[in-house]
């Protein structure tokens, strides 16, 4: 074993020994391996079984994304002011309910409704967790932490689809809601293990336990600037801005690709049925690798989030040229199967530093609410996406669009790879200004 890996092992090792994150995680990978089988009985529920029109389905998938556009500041509040621990089994427990109640659903406005309220436990579920991973967690091994989270989630995308497919085909769609009500109980009962509230110490942390609450001259915060200190901290440290403006970059215009890859692969003839999953499953994959290595390079955060976008935009625009170039029908599957991954892997270079850096930089008592403001920010456009992913297509066809959403998503990479000098050296003169001494990060480029 070399150096590299040892220290690799070493790592690892506090974190496999910390019972309450283990925990934590068990929970998140219980609650995203059923809500893959949720998603794949609902649209087969509603597209398959209800015929529901495009305009429906699209409705559905907005009455999931809007709750966290409207609810993350809120809901990172919650999570920084009230027991985390608490507000993730709530939430548990109340989706339990929500799926229950899908079985007796009778209509789409009935799903809707059900839709939102289970956005509004999602919205609350995601910055507790987020904040709960830095409580537990060692500040020295947050990076393994993040690491490992973002991997159950790629893990989830890679074996979800199949196996929701695999449940649906043996116990119907019925028993796979009440198989789904089960994960959340489950998770829930992992939760149950993991210590409350963690009390802040003076001293510890340069914060007193009502810090965060209280101004320094002792009067209560309002709820709004509660709230808006979330957007404040981001605001306030250029390395947390910049990454934070190319995720939201790379997520609508990924989103205007992604939302139309099934008109783009209707143009290839006597398509396979099959090749969409794989080439899902392809780009989890790749971000699952990415996700496990991109901490092991000496590069800068930056330059990480600008390879990573360029990178993936630059495969997407490839495939659109794929899918109507001649070539033997098992060499173009190979190829878009290959250039999935890739995409993926790139786009595990943009998440994933982006959450490590998120996470260091973020004091743990503030930790939900800018987890929260971010959620919403990218919700926003991963809705405001699709729309012009629509419109594009409309207007130019599949093709066009698909190498307009990836030169766009490779311009964003080429303009943070540009200017990420510039955002470094003013996040460091930023901080000794106030007074805090921080390492630069290490870079080769």
């Amino acid at each position: 074993m070399n150096q590299a890996q040892t220290v690799e092992s070493e790592g690892l090792k506090p974190l496999l020994r910390n019972r309450n994150y283990m925990l934590l995680m068990g929970s998140q990978l219980v609650s995203n391996m059923g809500e893959w089988l949720y998603i794949i009985a609902l649209l087969t529920l509603v597209g398959l079984k209800w015929q529901a029109a495009p305009w429906e389905i699209t409705a559905m998938t907005l009455c999931m994304a809007i709750p966290v556009l409207i609810g993350g500041p809120v809901a990172g509040w919650i999570g920084d002011r009230y027991d985390r621990k608490k507000i993730m089994v709530i939430s548990d427990g109340v989706r339990v309910f929500i799926l229950i109640g899908v079985l007796f659903a009778g209509n789409l406005i009935q799903i809707y409704i059900l839709l939102i309220v289970k956005g509004l436990m999602d919205v609350l579920f995601s910055p507790a967790k987020s904040g709960k991973i830095k409580e537990i967690v060692d500040p020295k091994h947050i990076d393994q932490a993040v690491t490992i989270s973002s991997s159950i989630e790629q893990l989830s995308k890679i074996i979800g689809p199949s196996l929701g497919g695999l449940l649906l085909a043996l116990f119907g769609i019925q028993l796979c809601f009440i198989i789904d009500a089960g994960a959340f109980v489950v998770s829930a009962l992992f939760l149950l293990g993991v210590p409350g509230r963690k009390q802040l110490k003076k001293g510890l942390t340069g914060e007193s336990p009502n810090e965060g609450r209280s101004g320094h001259d002792g009067r209560k915060k309002s709820f709004f600037k509660e709230i808006g200190e979330g957007v404040q901290l981001i605001y306030g440290i250029p390395l947390l801005l910049g990454g934070v403006v190319t995720i939201c970059a790379v997520v609508l215009v990924l989103q205007m690709a992604d939302s139309q890859i099934v008109t783009l692969f209707r143009l290839i003839p006597n398509v396979s049925e099959d090749l969409l999953g794989y080439c899902i499953s392809a780009s989890g994959l790749g971000t699952l690798i990415a996700a496990m290595f991109v901490r092991k390079l000496s590069w800068s955060t930056l330059a990480k989030m600008g390879i990573g976008a360029a990178a993936a935009g630059l495969v997407f625009a490839v495939c659109a040229v794929v899918v109507v170039t001649e070539m033997p029908h098992l060499l173009q599957s190979v190829v878009l199967f290959g250039s999935f991954f890739l995409a993926g892997a790139g786009g595990g270079f943009v998440l994933v530093p982006f959450q490590m850096l998120l996470m260091k930089r973020t004091p743990e008592h503030m930790t939900s609410r800018v987890f929260g403001t971010v959620n919403s920010l990218t919700s926003g456009a991963a809705i405001i996406g699709p729309t012009l992913g629509g419109a594009l297509v409309t207007g130019l066809g599949p093709v066009p669009t698909y190498i307009v959403a990836g030169l766009g998503t490779a311009a964003v990479g080429g303009v943070l790879l540009l200017f990420k000098g510039r955002i470094e050296r003013k996040d460091e003169a930023s901080a000794t200004g106030n007074g805090v001494h921080r390492v630069p990060e290490t870079s080769t480029m």
